[in-house]
């Protein structure tokens, strides 16, 4: 009895989850940056400069910055060493300037690798248009690719790379904590009941302050605390997430993702096909020894046809749970791509009591 309890207790337990895995705080988020840049020091694998106008054009307008006057010998510029490519980052929140982020670097023209080249001084812009960093360095694919005459072999891609803590942040997005008299909750996964679930195990541990305004905000009330302090012992708080019924269906790859609360009410499910298989087994005859016979081809053919007739009706009780629903579909040796026209003619009898999501 005692090892029941445990059991019981454990698998409890293992449901609850903490709520800063499930929430995030509003203002406390990253901040996309995009910048464009040049990548030079390619072995002859960059951007074709009489087809990438826009390389050509950018390569110039540097080489003039540093001096450089290449203009009335701009249609001669015949290099493959340098390729135009979009430089992505991700500014975490409270970044300070100084800080180092890592940036990814994508080819914008028609290089075929990337591998071995450096990044040139980037700024990197925010939606606001402003700077909020600058990236420059040695990039690294992670790609191999190696080419011969007749065949080629490529791992990975090496037309995209990152440099880890390639840019040095600028700017700072101003967001203060201290002082706020209120911070809101956002859920990753809207729900109503473990929004109140949430806001139910704040009050038993710090007190009524939080209260739960719609399926995916919960409104704490700081009254003068230590905002940081009270959101630290806040997003340790582990709670039960409550989820929706729902099944999830990707035809292209034929993937199947069903809920724990998928429920299905008494239904009958025959399934099977009319199969066809024809077998074509030619033998040969061979004349006898001695004889002026031809050596001649017999066609022999068997035709098969498969009506499923082992295949029974199946009946699946009222109110069946995730595990008995599998348990019985399984009993009918259906594979994933009839699992799917199955589910499909279920909700459609109106028997799934669920949400059914095709991709």
């Amino acid at each position: 009895m005692l090892a029941l309890v445990l059991l019981f207790w454990a698998g409890a337990a293992s449901a609850q989850v903490r709520i800063k895995d499930i929430a995030d705080f509003e203002g406390v988020r990253d901040n996309q940056l995009v910048g464009y840049g040049l990548v030079v020091g390619l072995p002859g694998t960059g951007d074709r400069l009489r087809s990438a106008i826009f390389t050509r054009q950018s390569l110039v307008g540097m080489l003039e910055r540093l001096g450089v006057n290449t203009r009335d010998q701009e249609r001669n510029l015949d290099t493959r060493n340098v390729a135009a490519v979009m430089v992505t980052a991700n500014l975490p929140a409270f970044a300070r300037p100084g800080s180092r982020i890592d940036v990814a670097i994508s080819s914008l023209g028609d290089a075929s690798n990337l591998t071995g080249g450096t990044l040139l001084v980037t700024a990197l812009l925010g939606a606001d248009g402003e700077i909020y960093a600058v990236a420059q360095g040695a990039l690294a694919t992670g790609a191999v690719s190696a080419r011969g005459q007749a065949s080629s072999v490529t791992r990975g891609v090496p037309t995209s790379g990152r440099i880890a803590n390639g840019a040095t942040v600028e700017r700072e997005v101003p967001y203060e904590l201290a002082g706020r008299d209120r911070v809101r909750l956002s859920l990753r996964n809207p729900d109503l009941t473990t929004a109140r679930r949430i806001a139910a195990a704040i009050n038993r541990v710090v007190g009524p302050v939080a209260t739960a305004t719609d399926p995916r905000t919960v409104v704490l009330l700081t009254g003068g605390r230590d905002v940081a302090g009270l959101l630290t012992d806040i997003e340790a708080l582990r709670v039960e997430p409550d989820q929706a019924a729902r099944v999830i269906i990707e035809e292209a790859s034929g993937t199947i993702v069903m809920g724990a609360g998928v429920r299905v009410s008494q239904v009958a499910i025959a399934q099977g096909n009319l199969t066809i298989r024809v077998t074509e087994t030619p033998q040969v005859s061979q004349p006898g020894p001695l004889s002026n016979g031809q050596t001649a081809v017999v066609p022999r053919t068997n035709v098969e046809v498969d009506d499923q007739r082992e295949r029974r009706l199946g009946i699946l009780p009222r109110s069946v749970t995730l595990e008995e629903l599998v348990r019985g579909l399984n009993s009918l040796g259906v594979g994933p791509r009839d699992l799917i026209t199955i589910l499909q003619a279920i909700k459609a009898a109106g028997a799934l009591q669920a949400e059914l999501e095709v991709r």
